[in-house]
């Protein structure tokens, strides 16, 4: 879907449309999202796999439609929650941890406003995989901070190594 004019959509528009594939709500207009080249796909399917496996109560979920504000919606490479959202169309309160995985085609400008808005959403754990050069890094107070060999949420209580990470 190329969109070279904006045309405004309502809330409701969107949440009752599907897209293929699925498009980004920022304030009425559809932004079109990077979709995964073969190592961004291997390493959302990495990161939910690893998860799920060793976290069986947690939900590690791609892709889920997410409000960050009123008239914005984001979709999180992998959207990591406790419970099955009350609304099943999307996820309106926090996640315990949102993911973006970079395409080669990612503007950093662009990814940083979306890491902005998760942060003041309240997501209190953000991650940044860069899986080209096989980084790592958190999103905390406007400024990335690479990991090394691990990645965790601030309590430490969720945590992928880098090998679970970016195994190919």
């Amino acid at each position: 879907m190329t969109m070279d004019v904006e045309t405004l959509v309502s809330v409701e528009q969107y949440l009752s449309t599907s897209y293929d594939p699925d498009v980004e709500y920022v304030d009425g207009v559809l932004e079109e999202r990077n979709v995964g080249s073969w190592l961004h796909g291997l390493i959302q399917s990495n990161i939910i796999f690893a998860l799920r496996r060793k976290y069986p109560q947690l939900y590690a979920i791609p892709e889920l439609r997410s409000r960050t504000r009123q008239t914005r919606f984001r979709l999180p490479d992998v959207s990591v929650v406790l419970a099955a959202p009350a609304d099943i169309r999307f996820l309106s309160e926090a996640a315990l941890i949102a993911i973006e995985i970079l395409s080669e085609d990612d503007r950093m400008t662009k990814v940083l406003e979306k890491l902005a808005e998760y942060e003041t959403k309240g997501i209190p754990n953000i991650w940044l995989i860069d899986p080209r050069l096989e980084q790592m890094s958190t999103y905390r107070g406007g400024a990335l901070v690479q990991q090394g060999a691990r990645i965790a949420t601030d309590d430490g209580e969720v945590e992928l190594l880098r090998e679970e990470v970016f195994q190919k």
